[in-house]
C-alpha cells in the first residue's frame, strides 16, 4: 500500500510565497515520479508539475510556470512545492501524486487559499 500526505495548505495574501510539502510511504520501490494536481470548486483537476524520482527532470503547467518551483529529497521520499506570487486563481485543493511502476497514487489534498 502507498501513502501519500501532504501538508502546508494556508490562506495567504495575492502576492505572497507558500510551500507545500508531500511525504511519500509505504511500497513506494518502483517510484518514477511525483508531482502536483489541483482542483478549484467548480473546475476540473489541473496538472501543476512533477518531476522525475531519478534524473529531477520538471515538468509545470502553463499557469504556473515561472512561479512554482517542484523539487524533491529522495532521502526522505518527499517532493516539494515552492509558490510564489500567488494570485487568487491559484485558490485549489492541491493534490500530490506519485507514478510508482505506472501506476497513479493520490493524497487527500491540501487547500490553499489565496485571498486579500
Amino acid at each position: 500500500q502507498v501513502q501519500l500526505v501532504e501538508s502546508g495548505g494556508a490562506l495567504v495574501q495575492p502576492g505572497g510565497s507558500l510551500k507545500l510539502s508531500c511525504v511519500a510511504s509505504g511500497r513506494i520501490s518502483g517510484l518514477n515520479g511525483m508531482g502536483w494536481y489541483r482542483q478549484a470548486p467548480g473546475k476540473e483537476r489541473e496538472f501543476v508539475a512533477q518531476i522525475r524520482w531519478s534524473g529531477g527532470t520538471t515538468d509545470y503547467g502553463d499557469s504556473v510556470q515561472g512561479r512554482f518551483t517542484i523539487s524533491r529529497d529522495i532521502r526522505k521520499n518527499m517532493v516539494y512545492l515552492h509558490m510564489n506570487n500567488l494570485m487568487t486563481e491559484d485558490t485549489a485543493v492541491y493534490y500530490c501524486s506519485a507514478n510508482i511502476l505506472f501506476r497513479d497514487f493520490w493524497g487527500p489534498g491540501t487547500q490553499v487559499t489565496v485571498s486579500s
